[in-house]
């Protein structure tokens, strides 16, 4: 079983920070990428920033600039560090890995998910 634990959301200012954070564990032998995506009310989910293995990035127009992705390899952990929150980034952001585990297969895993809000 792989588990993918998430932290970090909570509600913040326009023009705030927020850093998210997300931990793999159980049954894994390779991750090939980590990644993070939202889903907004009433709109479909999508990708808000990935890093591969090595550390190579892409993000969506929409953060690029305020969002940065990283990633603890040892740990197994992938962070989004977001910056100058709009309230158009308010969201449930889940945290996603591609990776080898138990099953022998390559395949998807997800968190469940953690709620952005910006506010004054």
């Amino acid at each position: 079983q792989v588990q993918l634990v998430e932290s970090g959301g909570g509600l913040v200012q326009p023009g705030g920070s927020l850093r998210l954070s997300c931990a793999a564990s159980g049954s894994i032998f390779s991750i090939v990428y980590m990644g993070w995506y939202r889903q907004a009310p009433g709109k479909q989910r999508e990708l808000v920033a990935v890093i591969t293995y090595d550390g190579s990035t892409n993000y969506a127009d929409s953060v690029k600039g305020r969002f940065t992705i990283s990633r603890d390899n040892a740990k197994n952990t992938v962070y989004l560090q977001m910056n100058s929150l709009k309230p158009e980034d308010i969201a449930v952001y889940y945290c996603n890995a591609h990776l080898l585990g138990a099953t022998k297969t390559f395949r998807d895993y997800w968190g469940q998910g953690t709620q952005v809000t910006v506010s004054s």
